[in-house]
């Protein structure tokens, strides 16, 4: 099968199609005939050799396809070969055939094309896991979601819009993206560029009640005014750190507003744990793609012999939804 490899550890260069073995799946997996997987940061990181897959997973990058299942393992039971699902797997995305878990399946909704439902796993997973299942955002509260125009960010939006009622949200964007962000339904934007220290504008926007979530991938340069704007009991989630990982925390502060800051990563989970957030977002956020509440937005569709176009663009930081690598027309 055509597949993407990286060839050592490094920039877009080192990623080849090549031609390699099928792989087959154990008793509890099932072999999927890909149509189409995305390109996620993670993918650049482990290109770069800083993000190596779980154990047991393929070497080759990709975090979710969508596709037809070719092969059932001997011991699955819900699943039969023709249907169509979308899948998040530990890795081997990038290929004509990829391996998924039995639970880690879903059905594909009739209603999205095989580009859309490439997109529904990964970053629209993560954002639900952080924002609702740890974060536990609920109707009226107030949310900041930083990285305004990436996929867990635009998920998050898109999902909380769904979902609930009545919930404020404030992002933090690039100048270029702000018209676009805003198109979102978001109630507050804010520059970042303009704006390091935000936590003034978000005292003043949420009637000094601060944020009772906020989902950081940022990390070190936002914890301070991430602290500053959270609410008495608020939720900080940690879900990255492009800024750096060291920075000052004042406990006292943390303590007596009773803060919980919650570190996460959904990729080195345990099966059947990832298996049990799937089902959840199964249930409640699959519906809202099937009747197009929620609609991924894609930036472009490539050809998987455009990888290297693909990670440069994801690297540059210009595009705005998921970029699709189209692998086959099924």
């Amino acid at each position: 099968m055509k597949a993407v490899i990286c060839d050592g550890f490094g920039g877009i260069d080192v990623l080849k199609v090549v031609d390699v073995d099928i792989p087959k799946p154990k008793p509890d997996q099932v072999l999927i005939k890909v149509a189409a997987t995305t390109i996620n940061r993670p993918d650049l990181v482990q290109r770069e050799g800083k993000y190596p897959p779980p154990p047991g997973e393929s070497e080759i990058l990709g975090l979710e396809v969508s596709g037809i299942i070719e092969e059932v393992g001997s011991e699955v039971k819900n699943w039969k070969k023709g249907d169509k699902v979308m899948a998040l797997v530990g890795g081997g995305g990038y290929a004509e055939y990829a391996i998924a878990y039995e639970n880690h399946l879903i059905p594909m909704p009739e209603t999205m094309s095989f580009e859309e439902a490439a997109c529904a796993c990964e970053s629209y997973i993560t954002a639900f896991l952080n924002v609702f299942m740890l974060g536990e955002l609920k109707d009226n509260n107030y949310a900041i979601f930083h990285g305004g125009g990436g996929g867990v960010n635009t998920a998050a939006i898109q999902i909380t819009r769904a979902i609930t009622k009545d919930v404020k949200i404030a992002v933090t964007v690039a100048p270029e993206k702000l018209e676009k962000v805003k198109e979102l339904g978001v109630d507050l934007l804010i520059n970042y560029k303009e704006n390091p220290d935000f936590s003034p504008l978000i005292k003043e926007f949420t009637n000094k009640h601060g944020a009772d979530v906020i989902l950081d991938h940022i990390g070190a340069k936002y914890l301070d005014p991430n602290i500053k704007s959270l609410a008495y009991a608020g939720r900080l989630v940690i879900i990255g750190v492009t800024s750096g990982i060291k920075a000052e925390l004042n406990l006292g502060l943390v303590m007596v507003k009773r803060h919980k800051i919650i570190g996460s990563v959904l990729r080195s989970r345990p099966i059947n744990e990832k298996g049990e957030i799937i089902k959840a977002f199964t249930e409640r956020v699959v519906p809202k793609f099937a009747d197009r509440t929620i609609v991924p937005i894609i930036h472009t569709v490539l050809p998987i012999e455009q990888v290297k176009e693909a990670h440069q663009l994801m690297e540059e930081d210009k595009h705005f939804g998921k970029i699709v690598l189209k692998i086959a027309d099924l």
